[in-house]
């Protein structure tokens, strides 16, 4: 019987690729590629329809926060610092930015900063632009009626001002020679206070819109972290003694376009790699581990882990104070020479 398998596996692998040069003629034929010899896009297809249905459903909303608030306020953000500004701008969009800011308000859970974050950016674009304009004036008065006040003000402001920091080349080359992918630990509770420190370093990382769709899940229970550690591909061997282990997680309901569906992916592993050097910073030492695009896995972590199927699994990954005597990889990297490519001149 499994002789027989291996041998029917191998035909159709076969066929396969005799078929393949054929179905890349147009991206038409490619897409009927996938429908008849290949499920591999099927679920996160799926995903993406169910995620813009959620959007639409909860006008951008998700939990405590609002992707379609966080976005549109980031743009005005972005009008306010253009040289030269302009008196008017963001007739396509200031309506309904006022308009979800005065439903975000109305969410008692919504975080606060957020609030104070749109508001402070509200008050000064109404401020700066030209009241007389129909549309302007219109979503001024709407601003003005909701009732939402904060002390401070959480607005662009000049490069000049940015945080300095004394962290030189040298230093930070260090930091990141430091940290290795770490795959044996000391038996040692993670403290939450050190991963909320981590976290709150990782926020820092650029993100589209500063929409931040994405979260980092601590699997506390250690059922559910034995079976979930074992998913990823590569963990055999020390999967069992892993003390910490997150789930960055991202959430394509924060996107109402299927143009989309890989900010989720670039956003969270910035933040990925800005919390692992953070952690090093605090003493911890982490392993990104890989999680391949399989639908079946995807579907036992989203069951494991209770997540719908717009949220998506980016990685795992593991926290944990490192073995002293425990083994790194000497994992050689390319050269800055090897990555650097020069754009060849489209000029004869």
């Amino acid at each position: 019987m499994q002789k027989l398998k291996t041998l029917i596996i191998k035909v159709i692998e076969a066929t396969q690729r005799a078929v393949r040069p054929f179905f890349i003629a147009t991206p038409s034929l490619s897409r009927l590629y996938y429908l008849l010899f290949d499920r591999a896009f099927g679920y996160e297809q799926q995903a993406i329809l169910k995620a813009i249905i959620q959007y639409e459903a909860r006008l951008g909303m998700q939990d405590c926060s609002s992707s379609l608030l966080r976005r549109n306020i980031h743009r005005l953000e972005k009008g306010l610092i253009m040289r030269p500004r302009r008196d008017i701008f963001a007739l396509d969009y200031i309506e309904e930015t006022v308009l979800v800011y005065s439903r975000s308000v109305d969410v008692g859970k919504y975080e606060h900063s957020d609030l104070a974050w749109a508001y402070s950016v509200l008050q000064e674009f109404f401020s700066v632009t030209d009241l007389e304009h129909p549309i302007i004036n219109a979503s001024f008065n709407t601003f003005r009626a909701v009732n939402f006040k904060c002390e401070g003000m959480s607005i662009p402001y000049a490069s000049s001002k940015r945080t300095k920091h004394d962290v030189s080349a040298k230093q930070f080359k260090a930091l990141c020679k430091s940290r290795r992918s770490v795959r044996w630990f000391e038996q040692k509770k993670v403290d939450k206070s050190l991963l909320i420190e981590a976290l709150t370093i990782a926020t820092e990382a650029p993100s589209a819109c500063n929409r931040q769709a994405f979260e980092f899940m601590w699997i506390e229970d250690e059922e559910t972290k034995q079976e979930a550690v074992k998913l990823p591909g590569g963990t055999a061997g020390f999967a069992s003694q892993i003390p910490c282990l997150l789930a960055v997680v991202g959430d394509l309901s924060a996107y109402p376009f299927e143009r989309d569906r890989h900010v989720i992916y670039i956003d969270a592993s910035l933040a990925s790699m800005q919390f692992m050097l953070a952690c090093e910073t605090l003493g911890l030492s982490t392993c990104a581990l890989n999680w391949p695009e399989l639908h079946k896995l995807d579907k036992r972590a989203a069951t494991l882990l209770n997540l719908p199927q717009h949220k998506r699994i980016i990685m795992f990954i593991a926290v944990g104070y490192a073995l002293a005597d425990g083994g790194i990889p000497f994992s050689n990297k390319k050269t800055a020479e090897a990555l650097l490519k020069h754009v060849e001149s489209k000029k004869a």
